[in-house]
């Protein structure tokens, strides 16, 4: 027990430091690394990576709050109908197979990365921007949709939120990078206590560490973003999709999917 906390850490910085630069990807990070690294069942592990990526993705809109980067009107709308349609989502990923639900995926991924390269080279470094009006019938569109995909997928929203936000309301890249984790800490907090209500387990001293270091690597995350073209955190951004996209494809084909223990 005590090795696998120490060995949560380092983990956990490396995950947070992700979901504060670019917004996303700490749900698919963390549920491989809960389960093949740290040896947790998946039932526990997807708890875990839920306190894991609210927390991470908590601490990194606050830091980036405090610098008025969150459209948080753009935020709240988007929350509300992601949470509904990540729940209605969960209920119709039982009618089709993780086999296919993940092969039927990859492509959307892919699709997603080559349009967030390409919107990356067109952005430039302006902070002080404001946010775009708001169209709340597209935003409540746009919400639903990213919900039922990622509960339907069963994997993280923030590597879908991000594009989203950018090249369908028109969010610039950093300020799309701060709404999103809003987006995932209201979104996460609700599934969070769907999960406690239905009594799922959970590794506290784990659970605990990884949280811990996963939001102190948020933070940092956050500050070496700031310092970094919104171009270059763009195309990493896409590159990170097509790693998620390639490690979800390989353990579909070739390692069997996660262990289900």
């Amino acid at each position: 027990m005590t090795a696998d906390v120490l060995l949560a850490v380092p983990f956990g910085i490396a995950i947070g430091l992700v979901v504060g630069a670019v917004g996303g990807g700490g749900a698919i990070l963390a549920l491989p690394v809960l389960v093949y690294v740290l040896g947790e069942g998946v039932g526990a592990a997807s708890t875990a990576s839920l306190i894991v990526v609210a927390i991470a993705a908590g601490v990194g809109a606050g830091a980036l709050a405090l610098r008025g980067q969150v459209c948080w009107r753009l935020a709240l709308i988007f929350s509300a109908p992601a949470a509904v349609g990540s729940v209605a989502g969960t209920v119709a990923n039982g009618a089709v197979s993780a086999r296919v639900l993940i092969l039927a995926f990859v492509p959307v991924m892919a699709v997603a990365a080559a349009a967030t390269w390409q919107r990356a080279g067109a952005t430039n470094d302006d902070d002080t921007g404001v946010c775009p009006p708001v169209r709340t019938g597209r935003v409540i569109v746009a919400g639903g949709g990213v919900g039922t995909l990622t509960g339907f997928f069963g994997v993280g929203g923030g590597f879908l939120i991000v594009p989203v936000l950018t090249l369908w309301l028109g969010v610039g890249f950093r300020r799309s990078v701060a709404t999103s984790l809003v987006i995932i800490t209201l979104t996460g907090l609700s599934a969070l206590i769907g999960h406690l209500v239905a009594d799922a387990s959970l590794d506290v001293p784990v659970t605990t560490a990884l949280a811990g270091s996963t939001g102190v690597g948020a933070l940092l995350g956050t500050i070496g973003a700031q310092r970094v073209p919104q171009a270059a955190l763009g195309r990493a951004f896409a590159v990170l999709i097509v790693a998620i996209a390639l490690y979800l494809l390989v353990d579909t084909l070739v390692l069997g999917g996660p262990p289900t223990g």
